[in-house]
């Protein structure tokens, strides 16, 4: 018994001395905690960079305008390189709500990024409804057709079609000419040939296999 009462005096004294002190060990705990979450909220935000991303789906051929595009906070290292100010611009390709918009979904220079061997060339097809059946990606060859003497002879073979801007009217261009515009990605001894057959025989075209 008495050896009993020798074990439990200690272990009642700490039980004392904790409830007398536990106001100062409850200020004590919330003392820390406060300053754990001041802590955590003074810790500056992570950096970020304004990135132009789509509003909303957009089309190939859209005019961009203010409406078309919202500025998203990404973080640096996962921001594109290649951003460019869109609005005012023609899309070449179809952009999805919140994709950044690039220079390579623009029509100009930016289209063949990447491809020192292709020039973007527009062209005029004069066949608006033929032009209609094109997407951005297919591989044409095109043909200059003379119709009063007959034939056609391939003037680049194989070049990518790299954006189809939309024209108010496809069969009546903003210039009056009638057609379809379409931008293609011709090799640099192609161009020459290319614009001489736009403008003096009848360009249509072919997919190649």
């Amino acid at each position: 018994m008495r050896l009993s009462n020798r074990l439990t005096r200690p272990a009642r004294a700490v039980r004392r001395a904790v409830l007398a002190r536990r106001r100062l060990l409850a200020a004590v705990l919330a003392a820390v905690a406060v300053a754990a979450a001041l802590q955590a909220t003074a810790r500056p935000a992570p950096a970020t960079v304004a990135v132009t991303v789509a509003a909303r789906d957009l089309p190939a051929g859209e005019v961009v305008t203010t409406g078309d595009v919202v500025r998203a906070a990404w973080s640096p290292g996962s921001a594109p390189a290649d951003l460019a100010d869109p609005v005012g611009r023609v899309l070449a390709a179809p952009v999805r709500a919140g994709e950044p918009v690039t220079d390579v979904r623009l029509v100009g220079p930016g289209l063949t990024e990447g491809r020192p061997d292709l020039v973007a060339v527009p062209v005029r097809l004069p066949d608006a409804g033929m032009a209609a059946l094109l997407e951005v990606g297919d591989r044409i060859d095109l043909l200059a057709a003379d119709p009063r003497a007959g034939g056609a002879d391939v003037v680049a073979g194989g070049v990518p079609v790299l954006a189809l801007p939309v024209d108010d009217d496809p069969a009546v261009g903003g210039n009056g000419l009638t057609g379809r515009l379409v931008v293609v990605g011709a090799g640099p001894t192609e161009v020459t040939a290319v614009a001489d057959a736009a403008t003096r025989a009848f360009l249509t075209f072919a997919w190649s296999r």
